[in-house]
Order: structure tokens, then sequence, then C-alpha cells
């Protein structure tokens, strides 16, 4: 997934990018059809969506794992 920018945005880049002379502008195109992602993801296909966790530990370790993880801090900073 790519950046998404606002139309404000882009009519500042495109004040910007008017001013290139013909052959760069179609340069520009060519470059940012290139990079537009070509093969589609079927988003209907929920099998890719979710997985198995994997692991030899059982469910008591791992909660132990993630609470020893955690970090507490009980200092404030000072303004």
């Amino acid at each position: 997934m790519g950046l998404a920018i606002s139309n404000k945005t882009l009519d500042k880049y495109f004040r910007f990018l008017r001013r290139l002379d013909n052959n760069s502008k179609k340069r520009l195109i060519i470059k940012l059809t290139e990079s537009m992602e070509t093969d589609f993801k079927d988003p209907s296909n929920l099998k890719s969506m979710y997985g198995a966790w994997e692991d030899t530990k059982d469910s008591d370790e791992i909660i132990t794992q993630i609470h020893n993880s955690r970090v507490n801090k009980r200092e404030t900073e000072q303004f």
C-alpha cells in the first residue's frame, strides 16, 4: 500500500510540475505508471488473512512470556 496524500497537496505538486517541458512530463508519466502495482489481489480471499500460531510452548508459558516482556515505567517526566 502506498502513501495517500490530499488533493490540496496534489495541487501543490501539480503547480510545480506543470512548468516542466513536455518531454519531462511524458517521462514522469511513464515512471509513475510503471510504479503502480499491476497485480491486483482479490480482497475476498479470506484464507490469506488468517493463520495458526505455531509454537511448542503451551498457552500459560506464552502468557507468562508476554507479561515478563512488558515494560512498566513508573517514573514521570519533569516539565
